[in-house]
């Protein structure tokens, strides 16, 4: 299965129509709007879709094609921002993830995946992939927190949950060679904080793959770069 992920800066409803590159299965898009409050060329592109957000202008969607079934599951997030499960063609899960601040303190983007993670673990434990947009990396770990990007890493390891470009790429936590997002839209600040998650079993080194988009054709777009990659399913 083919799956893309990218947070589109907005304004999705004019920019959608660039994504039929990938022919995938599966797009998961952060800060998009609502195709249901939006144009109707958008709400008729979207098709089998889910949605959750805060506002109809910027939210995460999950869009299917190819016959893909999209089930939302029920699992509660407590107000933390932003994620949306949901259950693929009854084969697997997935959780699609645009960390926030969400007014935290102290809890803020990964605080809240962590958060997140302490709740549904267990569910976790089946199939599941999980991507997004994390604004995170371990550059920015700070030793006396206890849910730092490192940790939560080793949780999902611990339930046979890993990272598809560093398992694909042989590169450590922290020293990604591919940029996922340029601040400001700026070559000269690069940071990797857009991932995908999988379960062993949905992970075949032989099958699987994954590309980081190059800026040069998507920076126009975004200041993220999507993130394609392939599952076994």
């Amino acid at each position: 299965m083919n799956i893309v992920t990218w947070n589109c800066n907005g304004a999705f409803r004019k920019k959608y129509g660039e994504l039929a590159v990938f022919d995938a299965d599966l797009m998961v898009i952060q800060e998009c709007e609502d195709p249901a409050q939006s144009t109707d060329a958008y709400r008729e592109w979207a098709g089998d879709y889910l949605w959750f957000g805060h506002s109809k202008h910027k939210g995460v969607g999950v869009f299917a094609r190819h016959g893909t079934n999209l089930t939302k599951l029920d699992w509660d997030d407590e107000g933390l921002e932003l994620f949306l499960p949901c259950r693929i063609n009854n084969s697997f899960n997935l959780v699609a993830v645009w960390t926030k601040q969400a007014q935290s303190p102290n809890f803020r983007y990964i605080g809240q995946f962590w958060k997140y993670l302490q709740i549904h673990k267990e569910k976790m434990n089946e199939a599941t992939v999980i991507c997004g947009d994390f604004n995170s990396n371990v550059i920015w770990d700070e030793w006396d927190r206890w849910w730092n990007h490192s940790d939560v890493v080793n949780e999902l390891s611990d339930i046979g949950i890993s990272s598809i470009y560093h398992q694909l790429k042989n590169e450590e936590q922290g020293a990604e060679s591919m940029p996922t997002l340029f601040l400001q839209r700026n070559m000269d600040k690069p940071y990797h904080i857009d991932y995908a998650f999988a379960s062993e079993s949905l992970f075949d080194k032989k099958a699987t793959n994954i590309d980081v988009g190059m800026p040069s054709r998507w920076l126009a777009h975004s200041d993220h770069m999507p993130l394609a990659f392939t599952i076994d399913s």
